[in-house]
């Protein structure tokens, strides 16, 4: 039985606002049972034991070639490797944080916290209070984190507060300058893991959390600086940063930047919220490269769905949202980032100000 088409609000600069309930709620209840009847919210152990270990053997790889190489500037080569694999452990967190690898939901919390704490280097109690209200509120003014206001910003409503300063001129060109600031993200979010960590209120696993980090960046500075001479060193730690800040935001901006917002105190049922808000990423090797996060729809739609079983999955979505006149959005990667640029500026504008202009000046 078909539903009602979505309603988005009128088109502002930021783009098309969600101003309606779109459809009902039986209809994801057949998507569900469809998607389960087919087998694609089974465990796929094989396949995650695989890919860490072949992490694992990558990381081993690193470290011998730092040994191998000494004193010389090809370290910046295995600098630019470490950024890679420190993401793609990233992304097994991100996935074992949302019930994909094991059954035991505690057993998915001890691999998430080892995986992204004692690994990466960040803290999983703060990636999973920060990701469930994304998931929770994807696009949603005033609940989703990722689009609260930060040196980027997302709406033109909080463009239009940053008309001075320097944050002022970076917003004014902030989709020019999105790429090249992600390149300081992975020291954001090393710096926001012990922020949390050691503020006051609950934490949960706080005490190991603690230990993990304090292990990791020990060892792992700690061999950097015995293998790599102090100047190759920081010139090593600057690419390797850079490399994983700039792959995380690339991997995670395009799923939901530009995307159609949802207005403060709206309603809106799950099937509609999610999936208008959300973009896939398609072209080949793009599951790999993304960690999955391609398939953003289906990843919101079915959070604890396994990597494998994604792609199976978006066929039946698609016809599923097509039957019920639901828009269903994918892209190239390269057109997405291209969107996002743009999305970015036309947000920046509102932080011009409004007097700023040949014409305006010669009034004054």
């Amino acid at each position: 039985m078909s539903t009602l088409a979505p309603t988005l609000g009128p088109i502002r600069k930021t783009g098309p606002r969600i101003s309606t309930q779109p459809i009902g709620t039986g209809s994801y209840s057949r998507l569900l049972s469809t998607v389960r009847d087919g087998g694609l919210l089974r465990r796929t152990p094989v396949f995650y034991s695989l890919v860490f270990a072949g992490l694992v053997v990558a990381l081993a790889a690193g470290f011998a070639g730092m040994a191998l190489l000494g004193d010389s500037w090809l370290q910046l080569l295995v600098a630019g490797a470490f950024g890679v694999i420190f993401t793609q452990f990233a992304f097994l967190g991100h996935e074992a944080s949302h019930r994909q690898i094991a059954a035991s939901g505690p057993l998915n919390d001890k691999m998430g916290r080892v995986l992204a704490t004692l690994f990466v280097g960040i803290s999983y109690a703060w990636w999973m209070t920060k990701h469930t209200r994304h998931h929770a509120n994807p696009n949603t003014i005033g609940k989703d984190p990722d689009i609260e206001v930060d040196t980027i910003t997302f709406t033109e409503e909080d463009a239009a507060k940053q008309q001075s300063g320097i944050l002022g001129m970076i917003t004014r060109r902030q989709g020019y300058l999105f790429f090249p600031l992600l390149a300081f993200e992975g020291v954001n979010l090393h710096v926001r893991s012990f922020g949390t960590l050691f503020k006051r209120g609950k934490v949960d696993g706080r005490g190991k959390e603690i230990t993990f980090l304090v292990v990791r960046f020990a060892l792992y500075l700690g061999v950097v600086f015995w293998l790599i001479p102090f100047p190759v060193a920081v010139a090593f730690l600057g690419v390797q940063l850079a490399v994983f800040g700039i792959y995380m935001g690339a991997s995670f901006a395009p799923n939901h930047k530009g995307m159609p917002l949802i207005e403060a105190g709206v309603k809106v049922d799950f099937l509609g919220r999610q999936v208008l808000t959300s973009r896939n990423i398609e072209g080949f090797g793009t599951t790999a490269f993304m960690g999955g996060l391609n398939y953003q729809v289906e990843h919101h739609l079915f959070p604890s769905m396994p990597r494998p079983h994604l792609r199976k999955a978006a066929a039946i979505v698609r016809e599923h949202c097509a039957a019920e006149n639901i828009p269903y959005t994918e892209t190239t990667l390269l057109r997405s980032y291209g969107i996002v640029i743009k999305y970015l500026n036309r947000v920046g504008l509102s932080a011009r100000d409004p007097f700023d202009c040949p014409a305006a000046a010669t009034l004054r």
